[in-house]
């Protein structure tokens, strides 16, 4: 955190002893996806940190849920907008909960205490004349719900959604945005810190050069009905946008806890959402007579080889999935390493999995195993007594002591890859470590034992101090490391990681399951490239080629769990005379015992490939639902076994 006063605060004790950090209010009118994930692990993996500095740390998110756009798909579904919203907020709930976020409040801004704050910061800004009623005509965007200029398009359609917009013209009520316009450059251009990084501080400032009007802050009720009517006007209701930033202000207000955590807002978004937080909000809270945020931080897009991640391209990854296959530490890890704050980066799974390997598996998971071993071959698992420090020693003591001070330094530069990166390279410094001391040498010679015991503490201390600071990204895997080292559920503080000596000598150590499994990375590559294909010809194949494919009725006459691979099924079918094994991914929805039996139609013709290391020699057909239920395909009549499907 940055520990500089705020000059725009009404608090100008402003201190590191105090962080609020918040993620946008994600807008309800789809499920959670890796977009959505990853800033909201990303806050987390701040605000962990934080609280381990010792700080009075606060975190906030929540779902955005009035608007044009919610009404429409709440309709479309045969459900009151209430009744829409009330189960998405639930679905993000459960997957923020499910990846163990550890937000301190969730704001939905459907709740009166959200709408009560809403209503009074309108009624003050339109006391003070900052509000006036007038026509507007433009392009509009639905699914952003606001106005685009024709510099703002790409190729004349909207940036965000790739559709072309429609031209709308109605009388609305406008905040007198422009009138703001050259305290909001003034107020960056003083401070350079204010939107970070740079780059979007600059796009901000660009904006700022030219008049950027007033902002269109009702839509007639009529024709939106679901949002927060005006104070003074309830034929119309408010904006989203104007609604969807007050949630920020208004989950502190409501809770009396503004004063405390006000002063100390860094917000989190991406660059998506620029304009709104990087002009509207800003511009708001100085009409309303409060005081501007402290930080806006904005990171980049996650990538897939198609481009931006969309449902209509279908490569929207699902975080639920990964963290199932791979653990949610390993997700994390992933998400935090492999992008550098502010800058796109390009999401792959084998990229997921190769980190899991070469870091967490290879490096740390390597370091946790050799020492337990070692300890358990030479000292029964006990913990011994450490001698004096030779160089040697104290070059690994110092590659560990004196990183807490660093990894603050770059956490407060919104530099967490490389925090992460620092850590690792303590870790394979440890690994060298064990490799220049060589302990199995030194355990061969009897004077060498008080040696062997300085070497072998050393290394329990390199992975304590390790855990402390690396328990933001990955906080079960770091206390379950202190668990293998005989450490209990005590929890450190940063501070601990800088001090070498706090294990205690006869602690009993206790060996335990591999951190981080290796995954196979030829099996997944195989896997990936074999759903490729098939997602080539998923949009259009031709009669020929379908033709081509053969549809057979299999029998299930065995089934088990995949043995490395807890949510796949080995199948054992009988297709005619023929027996085969398909690997399917219905674990999630079928315990094996309920398969054994079933007639399913499976394609029989396709080529073979290994999953996780078995020979899978087909593919069964399922159907999926909106919800991602699988049902697997049956038949309504008793067809012999290998009978073809047509």
């Amino acid at each position: 955190m940055d520990t500089k006063t705020n000059p725009n605060s009404a608090d100008k004790a402003s201190t590191v002893n105090t962080y609020y950090a918040t993620t946008p209010i994600f807008y309800v009118n789809a499920e959670p996806h890796i977009g959505h994930a990853y800033t909201t692990t990303l806050v987390d993996v701040v605000t962990r940190f934080h609280r381990l500095k010792g700080d009075d740390t606060f975190f906030l998110t929540g779902t955005d849920e009035h608007g044009e756009r919610i009404y429409q798909v709440a309709m479309s579904k045969g459900q009151t907008p209430q009744e829409y919203t009330d189960e998405i907020a639930g679905k993000f709930r459960a997957i923020w909960d499910s990846l163990d976020i550890r937000y301190d409040e969730f704001i939905r801004t459907t709740e009166a205490r959200h709408k009560e704050v809403v209503r009074h910061i309108l009624q003050r800004v339109y006391d003070r004349g900052d509000i006036i009623f007038g026509e507007y005509g433009g392009l509009y965007c639905t699914g952003c719900e606001r106005y685009y200029t024709e510099k703002e398009l790409v190729g004349g359609r909207c940036p965000q959604h790739d559709i072309k917009l429609e031209y709308r013209s109605e009388e609305n009520y406008f905040f007198r945005m422009e009138k703001y316009r050259t305290w909001l450059r003034e107020t960056i251009e003083d401070n350079p810190d204010f939107i970070r990084p740079e780059r979007y501080r600059n796009e901000v400032l660009a904006m700022l050069r030219e008049p950027i009007g007033d902002l269109s802050i009702s839509r007639p009720r009529e024709r939106v009905p679901w949002g927060i009517p005006l104070p003074w006007d309830d034929k119309h209701v408010t904006y989203v946008w104007f609604d969807a930033l007050i949630n920020y202000y208004s989950a502190l207000e409501s809770r009396g806890l503004t004063e405390r955590y006000w002063p100390h807002v860094n917000h989190f978004i991406g660059k998506d959402i620029v304009k709104p937080h990087g002009v509207f909000w800003p511009t708001m809270l100085k009409a309303a007579g409060l005081p501007i945020y402290q930080h806006l931080n904005v990171h980049g897009y996650w990538l897939t080889d198609s481009g931006k991640m969309s449902k209509s391209k279908g490569n929207v990854i699902k975080p639920l999935e990964l963290k199932d296959k791979y653990g949610n530490d390993a997700f994390r890890y992933y998400l935090l390493r492999d992008m550098s704050f502010g800058l796109d980066a390009n999401f792959s799974e084998v990229g997921l999995a190769e980190r899991n390997n070469s870091d967490l598996a290879n490096d740390l998971g390597n370091l946790l195993n050799r020492t337990l071993g070692m300890l358990g071959k030479y000292r029964q698992g006990i913990v011994p007594a450490a001698a004096e420090l030779t160089s040697t020693d104290l070059e690994l003591k110092a590659a560990f002591n004196t990183l807490p001070q660093e990894i603050v330094r770059l956490f407060d530069n919104l530099q967490f890859d490389r925090a992460i990166e620092k850590v690792l390279e303590a870790v394979r410094k440890a690994n060298k470590y064990i490799a220049d001391t060589q302990p199995w040498v030194l355990a061969k010679d009897e004077q060498q034992a008080s040696r062997l015991n300085t070497v072998l503490y050393n290394c329990i201390e390199a992975l304590r101090c390790a855990s402390i600071m690396l328990e933001p990204i990955i906080p079960q895997k770091a206390q379950e490391l202190r668990l293998q080292l005989g450490l209990g559920n005590r929890n450190y503080t940063l501070a601990d990681a800088a001090q070498w000596g706090l294990t205690p000598a006869e602690t009993q150590t206790q060996s335990g399951e591999p951190l981080f499994p290796r995954v196979d990375l030829a099996a997944l590559q195989q896997a990936i490239e074999v759903g490729e294909e098939a997602l080539k010809h998923k949009a259009e194949v031709s009669i020929d080629d379908f033709a081509k494919l053969e549809f057979r009725v299999a029998e299930v006459t065995k089934a088990q769990t995949h043995p490395k691979a807890d949510k796949l099924l080995v199948l054992t079918v009988k297709v005619g005379p023929e027996k085969r094994t398909i690997v399917s991914g219905i674990k999630q929805w079928y315990q094996p015992e309920e398969m054994v039996g079933k007639k399913l139609v499976i394609v029989a013709n396709l080529k073979p490939v290994k999953l996780r290391g078995i020979l899978s020699e087909g593919m069964i057909l399922a159907a999926e639902d909106k919800d991602g239920n699988l049902s697997v395909t049956t038949l309504d009549r008793d067809l012999a076994s290998g009978s073809e499907v047509r």
